[in-house]
């Protein structure tokens, strides 16, 4: 971790070049840095959430976070990450299997997954009025990161956007036309099984940054918000990373004078920005 370690040394020394007040806290500098990684992120795959109409799969990953940190609990875990991370994608692969075997609507198999994940964690984390311990990871904090979380997510940042270069195009054509799809011999199962588990640990590693109360809205708003202003695929996912990236910083920057939630700020950032495009969108049209 020698580069990586130098890396961060750099960006804390560039940021506190900066005339702001906020830049002097090493524990800003270190927030920035997680938005600025993450904001991409969201963009990204909030594009493909919103194409293949998955809000509410992304809903039910972060609130089936519980379950993964109930999970952590019972395994005597004294950090939980992992063992979110690893029911999240379980869920991610339970689900399509599920999709294909019995054919049942997305809808119907996400409120049934839904129910069972989030009463099973309610149940184990409230035993003996403990559950006020785990409120943190209903609104999150950004401010909390530490270099190690900055050092998954650079390194699920490097995997998703080889991803992207990758199947990111594949990715499209199967949200659009499964058919034509499997006529050029790419496996839809196969390429949203895998965009599902990219998204539930997408969900998962940042749930500790903003909450899983609004982890769904940071996918969902700056891709929506793009999609109001462009029908290009290329411009839908510049246009997404530009807003994601400015409902970021902003909103870190905006909650440290307001004292405010970092999280809950962002995405209300967002909301502004969304009801603005939508606005401009409804005129042109």
């Amino acid at each position: 971790m020698g580069v990586f370690d130098h890396l961060m040394t750099t960006w804390h020394q560039a940021i506190a070049l900066l005339p702001f007040a906020w830049t002097k806290y090493e524990f800003m500098r270190t927030a920035l840095l997680g938005i600025v990684i993450v904001s991409p992120l969201f963009a990204l795959v909030g594009t493909m959430v919103i194409n293949n109409r998955m809000a509410f799969f992304s809903d039910v990953l972060g609130h089936s976070a519980l379950t993964g940190v109930a999970i952590g609990v019972l395994a005597g875990l004294a950090q939980p990450l992992w063992a979110m991370v690893g029911f999240a994608v379980l869920m991610a692969l339970v689900f399509n299997l599920m999709k294909l075997w019995t054919g049942t609507s997305s809808d119907t198999l996400l409120g049934v997954l839904f129910s069972a994940t989030v009463s099973f964690g309610l149940v184990v984390l409230s035993r003996n009025g403990g559950f006020n311990r785990f409120t943190s990871y209903l609104i999150g904090d950004v401010l909390a990161l530490t270099p190690l979380h900055i050092f998954l997510l650079s390194l699920f940042f490097v995997t998703v956007v080889g991803f992207w270069v990758g199947f990111g195009n594949r990715l499209v054509l199967v949200s659009l036309n499964p058919t034509l799809a499997k006529s050029r011999g790419i496996s839809p199962f196969l390429l949203e099984t895998a965009f599902s588990i990219l998204l539930a640990m997408l969900v998962t590693l940042s749930i500790g940054m903003v909450g899983i109360l609004i982890i769904s809205a940071l996918l969902v708003l700056p891709a929506a918000a793009a999609r109001s202003i462009t029908r290009t695929i290329s411009g839908y996912s510049a246009i997404s990373v530009c807003i994601s990236l400015f409902s970021g910083i902003a909103g870190i920057i905006v909650s440290y004078y307001a004292g405010t939630a970092s999280g809950a700020t962002i995405v209300l950032v967002a909301s502004g920005i969304y009801v603005c495009t939508a606005t401009a969108g409804y005129f042109r049209r």
